[in-house]
């Protein structure tokens, strides 16, 4: 059987990108704009100056500026991995159909978006898709689901990931919003585990520590048909690779998810600890990290470095060059 045709392309050669991440980074590195999250107190004590930008090709090649391996929480950049172990779980149609994949139009953390909606669902990008998502991750019990989650999560980084308690306690303590969502999504009978445990796994799968080189091997898994291209193990099917990064297109960046596609063109996804991924298919990923957000809960740093890197190194899916005239 021939091998399907694909729209893809390629990087620069080697010694370029790295020029171009290096360049990026030394002009980025000096905004001063955002703040640190201050919805959980243990994020709001990050340094602020730190800023790393990492890139993983499809072929394993990686590389390096500033902070790659300062430690942060996933916070919702751990959502469209879990979304990815349910589309693994149920398929393609039924993932889709339960949790639904449309933007809400509202903030990523509304009551609303559940109350407003004709069956409750919302999209996985959201938190009350995400508890969702978590929830119904297949599993004898708690524990059984959760260790799925959690080593899911780390075949796409390629390594274990440690579990930040400092963070986990803290949201656990605070997180007032997201026991409003849970108890909205029981309500509309959206849930297929009990409403404490969801959103104790949604809560644990946020508190996963990472790194901005760790970002940019999960993205670049996606980007290479579910297989992580430094272990080469086959994370997801080809197929569901699509799926998760439809929704990271459409939702993935908060309120500004359309901005984003207007001006960087790639699948992403953000989270309130300052972390990035940004995905170009058939080329690779890139991880960024820098805490201070902008009023969306977007990093700063991040989105500026993204769209410049996205122009440089040619990986907005929207842009064309003419062949020529005829």
């Amino acid at each position: 059987m021939a091998e399907p045709f694909v729209s893809t392309g390629r990087l620069p050669r080697d010694a370029e990108v790295g020029r171009i991440l290096a360049a990026i980074h030394a002009s980025v590195a000096g905004v001063a704009d955002g703040q640190n999250s201050t919805v959980y107190p243990a994020l709001q004590e990050a340094d602020p100056d730190l800023f790393g930008l990492s890139l993983c090709a499809v072929d394993g090649g990686r590389h390096d500026v500033g902070d790659v391996a300062a430690r942060f929480v996933l916070m919702s950049v751990s959502k469209p991995f879990v979304f990815a172990l349910l589309c693994a779980d149920l398929g393609a149609a039924a993932a889709g159909a339960l949790i639904g994949v449309d933007p809400t139009g509202r903030a990523f953390n509304s009551v609303e978006a559940i109350t407003s909606s004709p069956d409750g669902r919302t999209n996985p990008m959201v938190n009350a898709g995400a508890i969702a998502t978590a929830s119904h991750v297949r599993a004898g019990g708690h524990d059984e689901r959760w260790q799925r989650i959690r080593d899911r999560l780390g075949a796409f980084a390629g390594r274990e990931l440690a579990l930040d308690t400092v963070t986990y306690d803290c949201v656990m303590a605070t997180n007032v919003r997201n026991r409003e969502l849970v108890a909205a999504l029981a309500e509309r009978g959206r849930l297929g585990c009990d409403a404490e445990e969801a959103l104790v796994l949604y809560s644990l799968q946020c508190c996963l520590q990472v790194t901005a080189a760790d970002l940019a091997v999960m993205g670049a898994t996606l980007a290479n048909g579910g297989r992580n291209p430094v272990t080469d193990e086959q994370v997801i099917a080809p197929e569901l690779c699509h799926l998760v990064l439809a929704v990271m297109l459409t939702s993935g960046m908060y309120e500004d998810s359309g901005s984003w596609l207007y001006t960087v063109g790639l699948p992403a996804k953000s989270g309130i600890s300052g972390g990035i991924v940004t995905v170009a298919p058939g080329k690779g990923a890139l991880g960024l990290y820098s805490p201070p957000l902008d009023a969306a809960g977007n990093s700063v740093r991040g989105l500026h470095a993204a769209g410049l890197l996205s122009a440089e190194l040619g990986l907005d899916l929207l842009a064309s060059q003419p062949l020529g005239g005829r």
